[in-house]
């Protein structure tokens, strides 16, 4: 049985994050800014052992990688950014693929979405947009395949394992998906195994998306379709704000400033409607993910599912893995959402609050004893 965590890849400055949200803006720009929103949130999230780290840095990569094979994680699956050719925050993937460093297992998830200006909220502004033809799949899947031909990539029957985020924004995601598995055949592999990731924003039935062709379903979490009911829900909390942002936005008032909202919501309350979820007739991988606190990117409409037992985090985790145990061996895989996704209060990296208690669980449920 395997565990893949998600990896999340802008830990360094780019050209382009410098020109959209300043110099030297990274994740942990976010971050640092952070305060807390109510009583007991859990806010500034910092990092310990690792530190502010750089991915510029070999040494960064591969103590990352160490980390996680101590505690028994399988691999990483590495966002990867595909804008029609156009590549960002590429440089981790291509001095690791290069390299050879670190000795870790990986794949790779084309995180197709646009990229939109609206961590601050005020504005829809697209940064760089998504065009899907043909031409631009072939070159796609060649760019690919020096990292599916490499030894430590994941694979499932000798098949390179390649997630999609946003299937349901591809035209003829049929005729697409037969380009690639057609070139990697041509090119000496016995195929692609393709994951269609269900998350929050995808607007299709998991049956559908499976219906196009892809080997699996990755059932991404947190998923706003399985949140339990709000936490408690208070007026001065969750309502008020939001009447008076939207009398603001109908006012036009001049520099009005959105006031905060943010929806909290049981961790636990998830994890129970997630174990009463039937099997299916195709593969589903769960992802568990120890916590989630969006809080550091939105001002406005941020969701924060906190969590701070670990022994919770282990039943998420054993839930998962009962629901993937009777699966052939190659395909029984648990995703973790996430290894470094610090700015959504979502990491197994270790904080100074609670070190590594995440990844001991993670040990122990995983590592054959």
């Amino acid at each position: 049985m395997k565990t893949i965590c998600f990896y999340l890849p802008q830990y360094h400055p780019t050209e382009e994050n410098n020109k959209w949200w300043g110099q030297g803006f990274t994740e942990w720009t976010n971050v640092t800014k952070a305060t807390p929103r109510f009583r007991g949130h859990y806010q500034p999230q910092l990092p310990s052992e690792l530190g502010f780290y750089d991915l510029r840095l070999e040494e960064t990569r591969v103590a990352q990688a160490a980390l996680a094979a101590e505690y028994g994680i399988g691999g990483f699956c590495y966002y990867h950014y595909w804008f029609s050719g156009k590549l960002m925050l590429e440089r981790p993937l291509l001095e690791m693929l290069e390299s050879g460093k670190p000795d870790f297992p990986f794949c790779l998830c084309w995180a197709n979405e646009k990229w939109i200006r609206s961590w601050d909220n005020e504005t829809q502004e697209v940064l760089l947009d998504q065009t899907y033809n043909d031409q631009e799949h072939l070159a796609h899947i060649q760019w690919l395949m020096p990292f599916f031909k490499d030894s430590r990539y994941i694979k499932v029957n000798g098949k390179p394992v390649l997630l999609v985020y946003r299937v349901d924004e591809i035209p003829n995601i049929v005729e697409k998906l037969n380009i690639w598995r057609k070139y990697a055949v041509n090119r000496g592999l016995p195929g692609l195994y393709l994951c269609v990731v269900n998350n929050y924003k995808n607007t299709l039935p998991p049956e559908k998306l499976i219906g196009y062709g892809f080997d699996a379903v990755v059932d991404f979490q947190p998923n706003a379709r399985d949140f339990p009911s709000r936490k408690k829900t208070n007026f001065v909390k969750y309502i008020l704000p939001r009447i008076l942002n939207k009398a603001g936005e109908a006012l036009r008032i001049k520099n009005f400033r959105k006031f905060s909202v943010t929806d909290e919501y049981s961790y636990g309350g998830i994890i129970n409607k997630i174990s009463q979820k039937e099997a299916t007739g195709y593969r589903v991988f769960p992802t568990a993910f120890p916590s989630w606190d969006n809080s550091p990117r939105k001002k406005v409409n941020a969701t924060v599912l906190q969590n701070e037992d670990a022994e919770l985090f282990k039943k998420f985790l054993e839930i998962s893995k009962k629901k993937v145990s009777l699966y052939p061996k190659q395909e029984q895989i648990v995703f973790i959402n996430a290894w470094n996704e610090w700015a959504e209060g979502c990491h197994l990296e270790p904080d100074f609050k609670h070190g590594r208690k995440f990844l001991e669980v993670v040990n122990a449920v995983f590592t054959d004893k």
